[in-house]
């Protein structure tokens, strides 16, 4: 009944997902103040591997942080980990994807450096920790903001942290929030390739 039992996985999934999106959100719109992005443009480099070559280095960053921020919840704030540490990281591999690509994704609109952090604060961060059920529990949300949730990546991955942190919840009791976790990775890293050619053509 412990308090910090409930929050430590939850701001786990925050703490990813703010770190991500603040490392990928200036990267496109930064090398096209900078001036290099034609560089990368007359390249052979298709838009996907340009897209893939943005996010690996950080993938890497990111993931060596969800070990950190374990091993802080565990040894400092003594929030035991009942569930597979292996799962935990494959699981969290797929939410920093689609965090990633959801970075990307306001870096190929934005048009300042300035433009892309308002949209990641405010458009994505500030409701991804209303409504996700980090704060709030989302079963006494109103329809629509229910509803918006959905297509939040956070709002599933918070169900899994939870679930393999506190329950002990393998992969197959996990599988209805993994399946549109994935799904959003996906969709969010194809439309950074999609949203990169429009800009290029």
């Amino acid at each position: 009944m412990r308090r910090l039992n409930f929050m430590i996985p939850g701001l786990i999934a925050i703490i990813l997902q703010v770190q991500a999106l603040n490392l990928t959100s200036l990267s496109i719109v930064r090398e096209r103040e900078q001036g290099t992005m034609e560089q990368l443009i007359v390249t052979p480099i298709k838009a996907w591997e340009l897209m893939l070559g943005k996010t690996l280095p950080y993938v890497l960053i990111v993931l060596s942080n969800v070990l950190v921020t374990l091993a802080i919840g565990v040894f400092w704030f003594k929030v035991a980990i009942t569930g597979s540490i292996p799962l935990l990281m494959f699981l969290s591999l797929i939410f920093i994807l689609g965090s990633l690509g959801l970075g990307i994704l306001v870096s190929n609109i934005a048009k300042t450096q300035m433009q892309a952090m308002y949209i990641s604060a405010f458009i994505i961060q500030t409701p991804s920790m209303i409504l996700s059920g980090f704060v709030f529990p989302r079963l006494n949300m109103p329809k629509v903001t229910y509803f918006v949730g959905n297509f939040l990546p956070i709002t599933y991955f918070l169900e899994i942290t939870r679930g393999i942190i506190l329950k002990g919840a393998g992969f197959f009791q996990l599988w209805r929030y993994i399946w549109p976790l994935a799904l959003l990775s996906v969709i969010f890293f194809a439309l950074s390739v999609i949203t990169f050619r429009k800009r290029i053509t």
